[in-house]
C-alpha cells in the first residue's frame, strides 16, 4: 500500500481539500466551522474597507465620492472574481456580493447619488442597485430627461436609463437626449426583467383597465390578448407609476416587477407574463467623463453624416478596414435640419486603442462631426 504524502500548503486544491467538510461531519461541527468561516470573512471585509480608506488618503484631498469611483477599476476585480470562482455560487451571485463590499467601502467617503427613472420600484432602480450596490444613495426621478437633468447639474454623480430592450427594441427618448446632451455613457447594465400582473383585489376577473409603461404593455401584448383581451391599456411614465394608480381600484391591474407589489401593496394575480423568456434590458450609466480602459470595453458614437452619395458607407467602413467589430447602428433624425440624420453606433474597444484611434481618423473627413459619447466596460452578468 502506498505511504500517504503530505500536503503541500503553497497548493490551492490541497488548501481547499485540507477544508472541506469531511463525510463524518456533524452539525455541531458544520455551525461551528462556519462561525470561525464568518469571523475570518468579516475580518478579512475590514481589512479590505481599511486599504480602501488608503486609497483614498493616497489620491489626495478630493471633493467628493464621485473622485474616488472608478468604473474601469471596478470591472477589472469583478472579472478577477469570476475567473476565479469554482463553484458552487454562481458567478452572477459571487458578482453581487463582492459589488456590495465594494459599495460599502466606497460609501466610508461619502455614498454616491444616483439619479434613475423613479418612482421607487422601477427596473432602473433594480438596475441602479445591481450596477452600484445598496450603499449607494438612490434618487428617483420623473422622466428620462430629468436624469440627464440632474446629472448635468452635479445634483447627482451618475445617471441610470433605460435604452434598448431585447425584444422591443432602442428605447428612442434616451437616444434623443445625447443629441443635445454633453454627458458621457461610464457603464452599460443588463438586466433579467420579470413582469407581474399585479391588483388590489389579485383577482383575474376583476380587472378592467391594466396600466404600465409603454414597453412593458409591448413586452406583455400577446399575454394580455390571450389572458385580458378586453381590457383597456393605459400607458404610464412608469411602472411604478402604473401600480399606484391600480392601487386606488378595484378594477384595475399594473403590470410591473414583483417587487413593486411590496411597494404598493398589490397582490401577484399572474407572472411571469412577459412574452419573451430572454426578456432583457439595458440600461446606460450616465456621467460626466470618459474614463480609461478596462481591458473589455464598448465604445459609443454619434456621427453626424454629410448629406452626399455613399454617406453611410463612408461611416462605417474605416471600422470594417481597421478590424473593429460593430455590436448596433442607430438613426435617429440629427435636429439640425429637415431629411438631417444622425447614427448611434456600438463599437468593441476603447477610444483610446489604436485601432478604433485610426477608424476615428480615417471617419472624420466624410463626418460633419463625430461626438465619442462614452468608452466603457461591456456588462459584468
Amino acid at each position: 500500500m502506498p505511504e500517504p504524502t503530505a500536503s503541500n500548503p503553497s497548493d490551492p486544491q490541497a488548501a481547499d481539500d485540507a477544508s472541506a467538510p469531511t463525510p463524518t461531519a456533524n452539525l455541531a461541527e458544520a455551525r461551528q466551522r462556519i462561525d470561525a468561516i464568518d469571523r475570518e470573512l468579516q475580518a478579512l471585509i475590514a481589512e479590505r474597507a481599511r486599504w480602501a480608506q488608503q486609497v483614498g488618503r493616497a489620491k489626495g484631498p478630493l471633493m467628493a465620492a464621485v473622485d474616488y469611483y472608478r468604473p474601469e477599476r471596478e470591472a477589472q476585480v469583478l472579472r478577477m472574481v469570476v475567473d476565479r470562482n469554482q463553484g458552487p455560487l454562481s458567478d452572477a451571485e459571487l458578482v453581487r456580493l463582492f459589488r456590495e463590499i465594494m459599495s460599502a467601502c466606497l460609501a466610508q467617503q461619502e455614498p454616491l447619488c444616483i439619479g434613475f427613472l423613479g418612482p421607487e420600484g422601477t427596473f432602473s432602480q433594480q438596475a441602479a442597485q445591481k450596477h452600484f450596490g445598496h450603499s449607494a444613495r438612490l434618487l428617483p426621478l420623473a422622466s428620462i430627461e430629468e436624469v440627464f437633468q440632474e446629472v448635468e447639474a452635479g445634483h447627482a454623480d451618475f445617471g441610470i436609463v433605460p435604452v434598448e430592450n431585447s425584444g422591443q427594441g432602442t428605447i428612442q427618448s434616451t437616444l434623443d437626449m445625447f443629441l443635445t446632451s454633453r454627458l458621457k455613457i461610464c457603464g452599460e447594465i443588463e438586466l433579467r426583467v420579470h413582469q407581474y400582473l399585479l391588483s388590489r383585489t389579485g383577482r383575474m376577473e376583476d380587472v378592467e383597465r391594466v396600466y404600465s409603461h409603454p414597453q412593458s404593455l409591448a413586452q406583455c401584448k400577446v399575454w394580455l390578448r390571450q389572458h385580458l383581451p378586453a381590457s383597456e391599456r393605459v400607458a404610464t411614465a412608469s411602472n411604478a407609476e402604473g401600480a399606484r394608480r391600480a392601487h386606488l381600484a378595484d378594477d384595475a391591474a399594473a403590470i410591473a416587477g414583483e417587487a413593486v407589489a411590496h411597494v404598493y401593496g398589490l397582490k401577484v394575480i399572474a407572472g411571469p407574463i412577459e412574452d419573451r423568456p430572454d426578456n432583457t434590458t439595458r440600461f446606460l450609466v450616465l456621467g460626466r467623463e470618459l474614463f480609461p480602459p478596462s481591458g473589455n470595453d464598448r465604445t459609443s458614437l454619434l456621427v453626424f453624416v454629410k448629406d452626399q452619395p455613399g454617406a453611410l458607407f463612408n461611416a462605417l467602413s474605416p471600422f470594417a478596414a481597421h478590424g473593429v467589430s460593430m455590436n448596433r447602428i442607430e438613426s435617429r433624425p440629427a435636429h439640425s435640419g429637415a431629411w438631417q440624420y444622425a447614427f448611434f453606433i456600438d463599437l468593441s474597444g476603447h477610444v483610446e486603442d489604436a485601432a478604433l484611434r485610426a477608424a476615428l481618423d480615417e471617419l472624420t473627413p466624410h463626418a460633419s462631426e463625430i461626438r465619442v459619447l462614452g468608452s466603457y466596460p461591456v456588462a459584468i452578468p
